[in-house]
């Protein structure tokens, strides 16, 4: 009986190269998916409060009052929020830089990841101000 060199032997090398490289590939996916979320809603909060600046100086039946413009910014962002009050704050009579006075509007969202390889919470802030005058 011939013997046989267990030292030499190629198989089961692939399943070893996968073994090892699947970890890895999937964490990198994972995290890539996860930054373009946050990327996608830190444009979204942008937008939302740019727009919710722009219809509380021009579209006051839209924004009217507080509770409206929050439901508004919640509205075009293109996010689900569970409660657009404690999300977005307008405020009117403010300066814009210098000594223009407008329309403010601030969001603050903690960004919950969908995945526990980030074991930290970031919070998304924007805001914007629109000129009335």
């Amino acid at each position: 009986m011939p013997t046989i060199n267990v030292l030499r032997r190629r198989d089961g090398t692939a399943l070893i190269e996968f073994a090892l490289a699947v970890p890895v590939v999937l964490t990198l996916m994972l995290g890539i998916i996860e930054f373009g979320r946050v990327l996608w809603a830190q444009n979204a909060l942008h937008y939302a409060v740019e727009e919710a600046a722009r219809c509380m100086t021009f579209n006051a039946t839209s924004c009217g009052s507080t509770s409206a413009t929050q439901n508004y910014a919640a509205a075009t962002s293109g996010m689900t929020f569970a409660n657009a009050s404690t999300v977005f704050t307008p405020t009117t009579g403010v300066a814009c830089g210098g000594a223009v006075t407008g329309n403010k509007v601030m969001a603050s969202y903690p960004f919950p990841f969908l995945t526990s390889l980030f074991s930290y919470n970031i919070t998304l802030t924007a805001q914007a101000c629109f000129p009335t005058g």
